[in-house]
């Protein structure tokens, strides 16, 4: 990875750790852009209680002095940020290079702002694959020939138990597969994340930080 790219993740993981504010709930997600995040937050010292998307961001959060909690009895995030592997210009991210997009998803869900950071090389002209998954262990074989093109990543396990994988087959209109991927039983979650969950997408491009506007 380029130290320019690992400086354009930082000056947009640093922006969006501006956003966080005392006493605010907010959602960790998981990748090497959270990675420049979490140090940014700490340096904020803020009292905030965060829900982290995986144990690595967990441990790296609770080494900084950041507060992480559990997920159970929680019914709102006031903010949650997170990386991307794909952005287009109608809002359509692609999530889960790290095999954490079950976890993603439900957090950025459940914030009232999910924010989306990531370098110039994230935003592309139209998605393509590979979409990531996770796959329920029970009945793989039968899901995998329903899917069609998926490849089984040599990853671990999720930390829920589900086996990470890849589609790649045709992608077409965003929508459409995400509906086909969700309607898959066996398909525990797949890595699209449509517009109208994404509040706001911070890019570091060179020196500068620049706010995409997500289509209404």
């Amino acid at each position: 990875m380029s130290g320019s790219a690992d400086a354009e993740k930082q000056a947009a993981a640093e922006a969006a750790a501006e956003l966080a504010e005392d006493g605010m709930a907010v959602g960790l997600g998981t990748g090497s852009t959270v990675a420049f995040l979490l140090p940014a937050l700490a340096a904020r010292n803020l009292s905030i209680h965060c829900v982290a998307t995986s144990p690595a961001t967990e441990r790296q959060a609770v080494d900084l002095g950041i507060e992480v909690g559990p997920f159970d009895g929680i019914g709102r995030l006031d903010i949650a940020i997170d990386g991307a592997d794909q952005i287009a210009p109608d809002g359509w991210v692609i999530k889960g290079g790290g095999g954490a997009h079950f976890r993603e998803k439900i957090v950025a869900a459940a914030a009232d702002r999910f924010v989306v950071i990531a370098d110039s090389s994230k935003p592309v002209d139209s998605l393509t694959p590979p979409v990531p998954l996770e796959l329920a262990k029970f009945g793989l074989a039968a899901t995998l020939r329903e899917l069609g093109q998926v490849e089984l990543r040599d990853a671990p396990e999720s930390p829920d138990g589900g086996v990470i994988a890849d589609y790649g087959g045709p992608l077409g209109d965003p929508a459409e597969l995400a509906a086909r991927l969700a309607a898959t039983p066996g398909v525990v979650e797949h890595g699209m994340f449509p517009p109208e969950l994404v509040s706001a997408v911070l890019v570091g491009r060179g020196d500068t930080v620049e706010r995409l506007t997500i289509p209404a």
